[in-house]
């Protein structure tokens, strides 16, 4: 726990300090290195499977299942993620986020998505690469909440593809799903985070699918597309084996 904070004060002073310096490549690096060392911190290790889809404009649909999603996704290659306001004023934790450019939305104002869903198209149309989170809450591993697809019509607006992407936490001793992770309910940061780093065999898995375009999709089944896509992508991620000598997976 000490480690992780010290590295977290690490990343804010990079930000404050050394990001001014830097060009938007050299910090996307350093965004994907610092998670990394972060997951490191934490004793979780990162497997990453599937074709990572490495220039933009890309928009990135992922399930949601812990605190600790943005940062395995991040170590598996940079992103901007589009989350809720309420991030924004977590101690430490919201300074981090937006200074790596994550998108805040106000979910409870309806003309903030539209607001956000314009910038996300403009980002989109430079050619970033950007992640969302359709099921707008954690869930709890079982089963996929209902998908929100409000956010996806910044990848239609700007004719840009959407890549699926799976998140599944692994015991590896088990290979069953590890729960220690979890954060829903009325599970509080502070006791979820506590839980993780006692467990010394979480793995985390970031499986990514096959890039999609609209190709006339209307959002709505889009949205209902690339749910069943994840949760295929879930189910692949939650066969594969450890090697508990290489720490590869098959």
């Amino acid at each position: 726990m000490l480690l992780a904070l010290l590295h977290l004060l690490r990343g804010m002073l990079t930000i404050a300090l050394v990001f001014p310096r830097l060009s938007q490549e050299q910090r996307e690096l350093r965004v994907q290195d610092w998670s990394a060392r972060l997951l490191a911190c934490l004793g979780i290790e990162l497997v990453v499977q599937g074709p990572a889809q490495v220039q933009g404009p890309l928009l990135l649909v992922a399930n949601h299942l812990s605190w600790l999603d943005i940062t395995a996704l991040h170590a598996a290659r940079y992103c901007r993620f589009v989350s809720k306001a309420d991030v924004a004023r977590w101690p430490l934790i919201g300074k981090l986020a937006s200074g790596v450019g994550t998108l805040f939305i106000e979910r409870s104002v309806r003309r903030d998505a539209l607001r956000v869903v314009r910038h996300m198209a403009d980002s989109l149309k430079a050619g970033q690469v950007l992640a969302v989170f359709p099921e707008g809450t954690t869930g709890d591993g079982e089963q996929l909440l209902p998908f929100h697809a409000n956010l996806l019509q910044s990848a239609i607006s700007a004719s840009a593809p959407v890549q699926p992407v799976a998140l599944h936490y692994m015991d590896r001793p088990s290979g069953a799903r590890s729960k220690a992770p979890s954060y829903v309910g009325g599970e509080t940061l502070l006791a979820s985070i506590w839980r993780t780093v006692r467990d010394p065999g979480v793995v985390a898995i970031v499986r990514f699918g096959e890039p999609q375009s609209a190709a006339g999709k209307e959002r709505r089944s889009w949205a209902v597309e690339l749910k069943t896509s994840i949760a295929s992508l879930i189910e692949d991620a939650s066969q594969s084996k450890v090697k508990h000598r290489s720490g590869l997976l098959e």
